[in-house]
C-alpha cells in the first residue's frame, strides 16, 4: 500500500475541502489524513438550557436574602428566651419585633424577586414555631401567661412540627440517609399553612408581642391573667 500526496485548493476549509497551504495523504483505501490540520477552527462548547441544568441538578441556591433572614429570626429565638429570663424586657421586646418584621418581610422578597424555595417554605414555618414555643415558655416561667395556655400553644406547635418531619422524609428523594434528610438543598414537598393557620399565628404573636410590651414598659399584667388570657385566646 503506497500513500501519496495531492495539493487541493478551495475557498473555504471544511469537510472534503482543503487550502492551498494544506496536503492530505490519501490510500487506495480512500481513508484522508490531515498532515497540516487547520487552526483556525475553534471548539466552542454548546450551550445547555438552563431549565435542562436544573432538572440534572437536584440541588437549589438556599442562600437567598429570604432565606437568611428567616435563619436570623431563627438564631432570635433563643436571645429572645434568654433576655426574658433575665428580665431584660425591652430588649427582648425590641428583638421580638424585629422577628415579627422580618417574618412579613420574607415573603414579600421572595415572591417580589422570584426567590421562592423549597427549603424556606420549611424553614419559615419551623421559625415561627421556634420563636412562639420559646417565648411561651419563657412567660409561663416568669409567671407572665398562664399555664395552661402555654401547654395549648406548645402541643399545637409540637403536632405541626412533627408532621412536618414526617412529611418531609416521605417525600424525599431516593436513597433516604440521615445526612440527605438534614441536607436543606436537596428539595421536598412544600408546606403551605393553611388561612386559618396564619390567623391563630397571628393572634399568638398578638397576645405574646401585648404580654412582652406590658414587662417592657413595667405596666400592670392583671388583664392577662390565667381568666383573662384563656378568654382573649378563645
Amino acid at each position: 500500500m503506497r500513500a501519496y500526496s495531492t495539493p487541493f485548493r478551495g475557498r473555504f476549509p471544511g469537510p472534503g475541502i482543503v487550502s492551498s497551504s494544506q496536503r492530505v495523504s490519501r490510500s487506495p483505501l480512500h481513508v484522508l489524513r490531515w498532515e497540516q490540520p487547520d487552526r483556525s477552527f475553534e471548539y466552542r462548547r454548546p450551550r445547555i438550557p438552563s431549565r435542562l441544568l436544573a432538572s440534572l441538578n437536584p440541588h437549589e441556591n438556599i442562600y437567598t436574602l429570604p432565606n437568611i433572614l428567616t435563619f436570623s429570626r431563627l438564631l432570635s429565638a433563643p436571645v429572645v428566651g434568654y433576655l426574658i429570663i433575665h428580665e431584660q424586657h425591652l430588649p427582648a421586646l425590641a428583638l421580638f419585633v424585629y422577628a415579627g418584621i422580618t417574618d412579613l418581610v420574607d415573603g414579600w422578597i421572595a415572591r417580589k424577586w422570584n426567590l421562592q424555595t423549597v427549603v424556606g417554605t420549611v424553614i419559615d414555618p419551623m421559625a415561627d414555631k421556634t420563636l412562639m414555643t420559646v417565648v411561651t415558655v419563657c412567660l409561663a416561667v416568669k409567671a407572665a401567661l398562664p399555664v395552661p395556655l402555654a401547654v395549648l400553644i406548645l402541643g399545637r406547635d409540637a403536632v405541626l412540627g412533627l408532621v412536618a418531619l414526617y412529611y418531609r422524609y416521605i417525600s424525599l428523594p431516593a436513597p433516604k440517609t440521615l445526612a440527605r434528610y438534614w441536607d436543606f438543598s436537596l428539595p421536598s414537598a412544600e408546606v403551605r399553612p393553611t388561612g386559618i393557620s396564619k390567623v391563630n399565628t397571628a393572634l399568638q404573636l398578638g397576645l405574646v408581642g401585648w404580654t412582652m410590651g406590658g414587662m417592657a414598659i413595667g405596666g400592670d399584667l392583671g388583664m392577662w391573667g390565667e381568666g383573662g388570657a384563656l378568654r382573649a385566646m378563645w
